[in-house]
């Protein structure tokens, strides 16, 4: 019988937690280094690492993230490696093996595949928010697998956080700002758009660093393609409305700038350095570019800016 590998987790007890998602677009490696050198100076408590959207992007090999992770750990950093979002062929299978199996570092499931790898090994793990979890019998389920954190599936309100409440004992992260992850497909959109074959797309989505805006015909940004993943065009933004009793960890997604600063905005925020006007004032003026949103979070249509009153 295998028994439960328990991993180091952020603790709640003295302070709210900042999480830096997986980079979710294709950047060169000497990018890749660079902003996580930046970031390891930064208010983040838990970085995510690892490639979750495509497994032809290969500017960095598995080795290649654990040495980020170690460099990370070292400087106090907690490490998590993520697996890709959508498995579909044996190679990567043999991959997630590796990454379920590192031995080293807590694994974030992206899909039910690294569930059941990490279940199989008898290790606990994280549960990413590709893995819809939207009742008490599925949460329960994961629970019994291993699940020692999980990380809101996007679609999840405030009001249905409070529900899960009786039936929580493991960390609960949210993400709080970056674009939403709306959809992935076995189909390669970036490469589409070049009139490209998915199998040979000559990573074209390098061009497009922080994914490729689409606009509808009234020229209104819609939505961002980023290689199979479909994203909203929108920030989503939580960052003046939190804290939230219910929130352990609270997630930014890169982007290939400003993430230092919405950091910082959040830690302030969360440590009560900050109202919630504060931060509305300084999003406004840090991306007065950004159109943004935060329906779902009010049970609303995701693509809506829900307007609070601010203190």
């Amino acid at each position: 019988m295998n028994s439960k590998t328990s991993h180091t987790l952020v603790s709640n007890s003295k302070k709210a937690s900042i999480s830096l998602a997986p980079i979710p677009y294709f950047w060169s490696a000497k990018q890749v280094h660079a902003y996580y050198e930046r970031m390891a100076e930064s208010k983040v408590d838990v970085f995510y690492l690892g490639e979750v959207i495509c497994s032809k992007r290969k500017a960095l090999r598995l080795n290649d993230w654990l040495d980020i992770a170690r460099m990370l750990k070292n400087q106090g950093k907690e490490v998590v490696l993520s697996t890709l979002s959508l498995v579909e062929a044996a190679s990567e299978l043999s991959v997630l093996n590796k990454i379920c199996g590192n031995g080293e570092f807590m694994v974030e499931a992206g899909d039910l595949s690294a569930v059941h790898m990490l279940s199989q090994l008898g290790v606990d793990f994280v549960l990413g928010s590709t893995v819809n979890i939207y009742n008490h019998d599925s949460w329960r389920k994961m629970k019994q697998l291993g699940m020692k954190r999980w990380v809101l599936p996007i679609e999840h309100s405030e009001q249905d956080i409070e529900s899960f409440g009786n039936i929580m004992g493991c960390q609960t992260e949210l993400m709080v700002w970056g674009r939403l992850p709306l959809a992935y497909s076995a189909r390669c959109y970036t490469a589409r758009t070049h009139n490209l074959a998915k199998d040979d797309c000559g990573f074209v989505c390098d061009q497009y660093p922080d994914g490729l805006k689409l606009a509808t015909q009234e020229n209104d940004e819609f939505l961002v393609i980023n290689g199979i993943q479909t994203q909203s065009a929108k920030q989503y933004n939580l960052l003046e409305n939190m804290p939230h009793p219910a929130i352990d960890i609270y997630r930014v997604t890169p982007q290939i700038s400003h993430s230092e600063a919405v950091v910082a905005l959040l830690r302030k925020r969360l440590d009560g350095e900050l109202s919630s006007a504060q931060v509305h004032e300084s999003v406004i003026k840090l991306f007065p570019e950004y159109a943004m949103s935060n329906g779902y979070w009010f049970k609303q249509p995701g693509m809506s800016q829900h307007t609070t009153v601010l203190q």
